[in-house]
């Protein structure tokens, strides 16, 4: 009896020193944490965290896929980095998809297991940067001419394609004078300018506008402030 005892001792000290080992030594000692798409203006980069126990010289490997398929795809621009971000825009430029990203880290030859991002679609997802505002001063009044933001996509012809053409959007003009919000003006997203009358003369104005999208009413932080005075 003793006989068969020892070898059965042997073999649970043997397993409880395996788990023992797992858990002092876990396999995702340095796996990359809060793994998260940040989306501005349709640019989707996909961005993470260095964990605590991770050193300066491992690399960060990047995969992504469409909702839905079972096939992981490398991120050519993402294999082998060592920052702690990778732009997926052109992987991810169809607005009507939805799409899962994920990240494992390196380290000399030891490699930790996948985190994978929450699942992600750039139109319902994307913030938006304020609109580019230039002023001009007519006897009418001060004419503002907004230009909209612009995706990180191109066209054929190598144009940029502005969030207007990816979504509805829309702009609100605050009108200031001596520091004392006045008045605000909604300007539809496809129009081009927008001729505020009805000022005084010889008086400083100072504007400044942001842009909204209409897709569950996102709007942008306020453009610089552009002062004009009146003729």
């Amino acid at each position: 009896m003793a006989s068969l005892l020892i070898p059965t001792l042997l073999l649970c000290y043997s397993s409880l020193s395996r788990c023992s080992e797992s858990k002092e030594y876990p396999l995702d000692v340095f796996a990359p944490q809060e793994v998260k798409f940040h989306s501005l203006d349709y640019r989707n980069v996909l961005h993470w965290k260095q964990h605590a126990n991770s050193t300066n010289d491992q690399q960060y490997f990047v995969q992504w896929k469409v909702y839905g398929e079972k096939q992981w795809t490398n991120a050519k621009e993402c294999h082998g980095i060592s920052r702690l971000l990778c732009d997926l825009s052109k992987e991810t430029s169809n607005s009507r998809e939805w799409y899962y990203a994920r990240v494992h880290a390196a380290h000399s030859g030891t490699q930790s297991s996948w985190v994978i991002s929450a699942r992600f679609n750039p139109k319902w997802e994307t913030s938006v940067s304020p609109p580019t505002m230039k002023l001009h001063v007519t006897e009418k009044g001060i004419v503002v001419r907004l230009k909209p933001p612009r995706s990180p996509h191109r066209r054929p012809n190598g144009s940029w394609i502005s969030v207007r053409r990816l979504q509805r959007m829309s702009f609100t003009i605050h009108l200031m004078q001596s520091d004392v919000e006045e008045e605000t003006f909604e300007m539809e997203g496809c129009a081009k300018q927008f001729l505020i009358s009805d000022l005084s003369p010889g008086t400083t104005y100072c504007l400044t506008a942001e842009s909204r999208l209409h897709l569950l009413g996102r709007r942008s932080t306020r453009s610089p402030r552009a002062c004009i005075t009146t003729l």
